[in-house]
């Protein structure tokens, strides 16, 4: 299959993976807390990737270890606490459409900080991208639930580490195979990780029916949402660019309203329209 064929597909096996994270997420947290959350995201997701590839480790040079240990903290770490306090306060179809601030920040931290050149066509692009998101962000709170909107600030700050993360690999790490990045990253955040949920409650509470049934979400969002997607998503930024592959954040919010649509949410004739815009945008930044 042709690279400019496989990126696609995988861009949009990525938007669907990912645009049903955040209602895991928000199922995630009705037996768990936050710090729980994350930390059992990253340990079911660290113990299927040594599981199925700790044999890729070996493919990892010495010098390389530290950029793993960036891309980790970046990438998955950081993000994976972020997200889960910002949906204590925030609804996941808003966390979704704030998500897309990722592209914008890889664009500028690409300019600056990695010397990357960017067209003029893939700044129009982002540009239009995130006025589809600001329209999604003004018509997305169509169950009148109340929204502390001071808790978007985790997940731009996730925005950014996400950005980050995109040019480090690009960067540092694009010789790399996939599996062997993503399986360095989780064994880098496994013992963390282990460290803060058993310095939280979890003991007392791991035999809870309802901590099981957040557990089983937790799982799908580590082993599909965080393991398997993170394999593809290395490989999508290894044969595109960094706009690019970043760029599956603005298809995140509409798999997001899908979900919520399921979930009897209502979806405005004004979020449709962003959601077109923000297609519209991705078409031309990746136009060439």
């Amino acid at each position: 299959m042709k690279a400019q064929q496989l990126k696609w597909i995988i861009l949009t096996a990525l938007a669907f993976i990912w645009g049903s994270s955040f209602i895991l997420i928000k199922l995630g947290l009705k037996g768990l807390n936050p710090f729980q959350l994350g930390s059992l995201r990253i340990i079911f997701c660290a113990v299927f990737l040594l599981t199925v590839g700790y044999k890729s480790l070996a493919n990892i040079a010495q010098h390389q270890w530290k950029y793993v240990a960036l891309t980790s903290l970046f990438g998955t770490f950081v993000p994976a606490y972020l997200f889960a306090i910002a949906e204590t306060k925030v609804s996941s179809s808003i966390c979704s459409i704030l998500n897309s601030l990722t592209p914008l920040n890889t664009l500028i931290l690409g300019a600056i900080a990695f010397g990357l050149n960017f067209r003029r066509n893939q700044i129009l692009g982002i540009i239009i991208g995130l006025i589809g998101t600001a329209i999604l962000i003004f018509n997305g709170n169509s169950q009148g639930v109340s929204n502390d909107y001071s808790y978007a600030a985790f997940v731009f700050i996730a925005t950014i580490c996400y950005a980050t993360n995109v040019n480090l690999i690009k960067k540092y790490l694009s010789d790399v195979k996939p599996l062997s990045i993503t399986t360095g990253n989780f064994l880098v955040m496994l013992i963390p990780a282990a460290i803060i949920l058993f310095c939280t409650d979890f003991s007392t509470k791991m035999n809870l029916p309802e901590t099981h049934h957040s557990m089983l979400f937790v799982l799908i969002l580590g082993v599909v949402g965080t393991g398997v997607a993170n394999v593809i998503f290395y490989k999508l930024i290894q044969i595109s660019s960094p706009i690019f592959a970043s760029s599956v954040t603005y298809l995140i919010p509409i798999v997001a309203c899908l979900w919520g649509f399921m979930d009897h949410e209502v979806i405005t004739p004004m979020q449709l329209l962003g959601a077109f815009i923000i297609l519209s945008g991705v078409y031309l930044a990746n136009r060439k």
